[in-house]
């Protein structure tokens, strides 16, 4: 990573529908080197997919929460089986498996107060490995980050 790759991949987190001409005028760069070097970040795995960012509540999703799980017994077999059991629910739109006292975050988006506490009656306590559960609801998420290597300079205006 240095420091084009960086300002490449900041321009196309903020927008990857720009064109590869645009990317390599933003970033100051030939588009035939633009090109390569998206090619190159892809094949290293840096770049790992497109995305569309959705506003929840315009797709009838207007309450989001964190859900916060302990399981037990603890096991590889357990956790891999939970987290797959989980990536296929509608309502999760993030899994983490984590540290300390509980196991695994889970993001969800639901309908409404009601659609939460029916996700976590029906879908959580429903699993057997569950031994806890607790949830925060999100009031309001102001940002997302756009990453970059941590060497990389970055501007106060976010490179644009």
């Amino acid at each position: 990573m240095d420091d084009t790759d960086s300002a490449i991949l900041s321009h196309l987190q903020r927008d990857a529908r720009l064109t590869n001409r645009e990317l390599a005028r933003r970033v100051g760069i030939a588009p035939s080197t633009c090109l390569e070097r998206v090619r190159s970040l892809r094949a290293r795995g840096v770049i790992t997919g497109y995305h569309a960012a959705v506003q929840p509540r315009l797709l009838g999703r207007s309450l989001q929460a964190l859900v916060f799980a302990r399981l037990r017994p603890l096991s590889r077999e357990v956790i891999t089986g939970f987290e797959a059991y989980l990536s296929q629910l509608p309502e999760v739109v993030s899994v983490f498996v984590v540290s300390g006292d509980d196991d695994f975050v889970v993001h969800v988006a639901v309908p409404d107060i009601e659609q939460l506490h029916a996700f976590l009656m029906d879908r959580f306590s429903a699993r057997r490995e569950v031994v806890g559960f607790r949830s925060s609801v999100i009031y309001r998420q102001t940002s997302t980050r756009v990453l970059t290597a941590l060497n990389a300079p970055h501007s106060a205006d976010g490179g644009s």
